[in-house]
């Protein structure tokens, strides 16, 4: 069930870093602009982010095998017509109902090993989950990059579509189902989620081209204001809520979510600094670049297993402080070999230690997350997490890209940001999930404020 919960993951997950390095050709063969191509990554983002919830609570209510598996066959169709575009409209219309569709492999992956993973096993599983999020864009670059240069970008397209077809198989054959619960869909409360969330991610993605006080940016911050306040009014009223406020209150959970947040927008804005440092600082043409940023995702990879054994060992708690400390202090090295004009400084102490740390906290993120909910909460709190982490995403890139303003002299300003973000991610730490298991208990029980609770 691991192998082929994990292969999903892997087929929807690994074009991510080549399509974003492939959008000047794209543009360029289809006759428009970058930034209308820019799309192509924002539309599906968003789209992805709103979709977190609906498919995480989905298959909680009616079984995960089963929204993984439409999700996933979707996936397929959609990714294939991605290939037959013609226009700009059409690749981000495809693109982003491909992967609105794939998001189901996120949520229904993390329940599905969870619900057969527990204690020690389930940290190792995280591991495994986390290494291939991390290893999937690495490789999509790696057997991208060439297929593009010499078939062109449709051959990206149908190369992921055809490694679908496989696990979309062995998913029907070998994924036992979750259990299923006897509750309505929250629609009033995924719809007002969707009006909060939605305009917030478009504002962080596009605030620095409209500017900070431009009509569109104020507009839309005012809309996902009130959806925010109309979702939190919705789910206090509702019987059945998307998304219980009490998941979001409690200490454990709220805990690890704001640290997914904080690691998130320091890592990945990290990476979109460090992408443009190597470039602009040190005259690293883009593919000459590709060694030098993949040090990062790789170690991340490899390390990720690494993290999930340690977090069988000492517990989510003391594996996520240490990735955050490791973290900031590979953000603090960007810094400084940026200030010094040190390339050796930038990978060493900087991208080595960042893959490292973020390696040893992911899987302690997932596996504390899981241990604070209920079993029949599983889809809701991974999808939760994923939408944590694309919020972190999209707010650190916007951050420290607004703080660096195309002026080389201020890299080491951005990078000391993503540090404070690190180090504001490790003070949250200590409130994680506790896992205990009582003498002659075999039973899973956590520490939720205070109480443990079965």
């Amino acid at each position: 069930m691991l192998l082929v919960a994990l292969s999903g993951l892997f087929a929807t997950t690994f074009p991510v870093t080549i399509l974003t390095l492939a959008i000047p050709t794209i543009a360029d063969d289809l006759g428009s602009t970058e930034t209308t191509l820019a799309w192509v990554l924002t539309l599906p983002m968003v789209g992805s982010a709103l979709a977190l919830p609906i498919l995480g609570k989905l298959g909680d209510l009616h079984g995960h095998r089963r929204v993984f598996l439409t999700g996933f066959a979707l996936a397929v169709a959609f990714t294939a017509l991605s290939a037959t575009a013609t226009s700009a409209p059409a690749l981000i219309a495809w693109r982003t109902l491909g992967q609105i569709a794939g998001t189901s492999t996120m949520p229904s992956s993390l329940a599905l090993i969870n619900a057969v993973h527990v204690g020690e096993r389930r940290a190792k599983a995280m591991g495994w989950w986390s290494m291939i999020s991390a290893g999937a864009p690495v490789v999509g670059l790696t057997i991208g990059a060439p297929a593009i240069d010499v078939l062109g970008w449709p051959t990206l397209f149908l190369l992921q579509a055809a490694l679908m077809v496989l696990p979309v198989a062995a998913s029907w054959a070998i994924l036992r189902e979750t259990p299923r619960r006897a509750a309505r869909f929250d629609v009033p409360g995924a719809a007002s989620l969707a009006i909060g969330i939605g305009p917030l991610l478009v504002v962080a993605s596009e605030a620095r081209r409209w500017g900070i006080l431009s009509p569109w940016t104020l507009a839309l911050s005012a809309v996902a204001v009130a959806g925010l306040a109309a979702f939190v009014g919705v789910e206090r009223r509702s019987p059945a809520p998307l998304v219980p406020l009490a998941f979001l209150r409690a200490r454990s959970t709220g805990s690890t979510l704001v640290v997914t947040l904080l690691t998130g927008a320091s890592y990945m804005g990290g990476f979109f600094l460090a992408s443009l440092l190597v470039v602009q600082q040190f005259d690293y043409s883009l593919t000459s670049a590709v060694p030098i940023l993949s040090i990062r995702p790789v170690l991340f990879a490899v390390m990720s297993p690494v993290g999930g054994r340690v977090t069988a060992r000492v517990g989510a708690r003391l594996s996520a402080l240490a990735g955050c400390v490791v973290l900031g202090l590979g953000m603090a090295g960007l810094a400084t070999g940026s200030a010094l004009d040190s390339l050796p400084m930038v990978v060493v102490g900087g991208f080595v230690l960042q893959g490292t740390g973020y390696g040893l906290l992911r899987p302690a993120i997932s596996t504390a997350l899981a241990d604070a909910v209920d079993e029949g909460d599983l889809g809701m709190a991974g999808a939760a997490e994923r939408l944590a982490g694309q919020l972190g995403v999209v707010f650190g890139i916007t951050i420290l890209a607004s703080l660096y303003a195309g002026d080389l002299d201020r890299f080491p300003l951005a990078f000391a940001v993503g540090a404070a973000f690190a180090v504001a991610a490790a003070v949250a730490a200590p409130g994680m999930a506790r896992p205990v298991t009582p003498p002659g208990d075999g039973r899973r029980r956590v520490l939720v404020e205070g109480e443990a609770v079965g």
